[in-house]
């Protein structure tokens, strides 16, 4: 009995989590539709914002980006595509591995995501705190 209870409460963890989550990803992209954004862009122009100065862009290979963003390959090429069509990203050849792709951010991406940063840090700590 003791351990169905126990089974039964991990359950309802689970949930919790899930529900928490949707909850906050509906209230990202609602948030960020006003600036052209859905959370999963967001996610992926601040992966690749950090560690990036004017200065000095940094480009990842389209797999480290996947592993980071938690989206399968093929969504994330689309959605890497939609962001490049709107000049927020670039897209360049691996010169480790010719087969590779690296994506940077452009200048119109780095003031984009300055501007959201706050919107999205503001729906996280509005939904995340305790």
């Amino acid at each position: 009995m003791a351990a169905k209870k126990a089974e039964q409460a991990l359950v309802e963890q689970w949930r919790d989590i899930l529900a928490l989550h949707s909850r906050t990803q509906c209230e990202l992209d609602r948030a960020l539709h006003e600036h052209g954004l859905c959370a999963s862009d967001f996610e992926v122009l601040d992966v690749l914002a950090e560690n990036a100065t004017a200065a000095c862009v940094r480009s990842f290979r389209v797999q480290e980006i996947a592993e980071r963003v938690h989206l399968s390959q093929s969504a994330l090429s689309r959605l890497i595509a939609r962001l490049e069509k709107d000049g927020l990203v670039e897209r360049g050849m691996c010169p480790e591995d010719r087969r590779g792709v690296r994506v940077g951010l452009t200048a119109r991406g780095r003031a984009l995501h300055g501007q959201v940063l706050p919107v999205q840090r503001a729906v996280l700590t509005r939904m995340l705190a305790n």
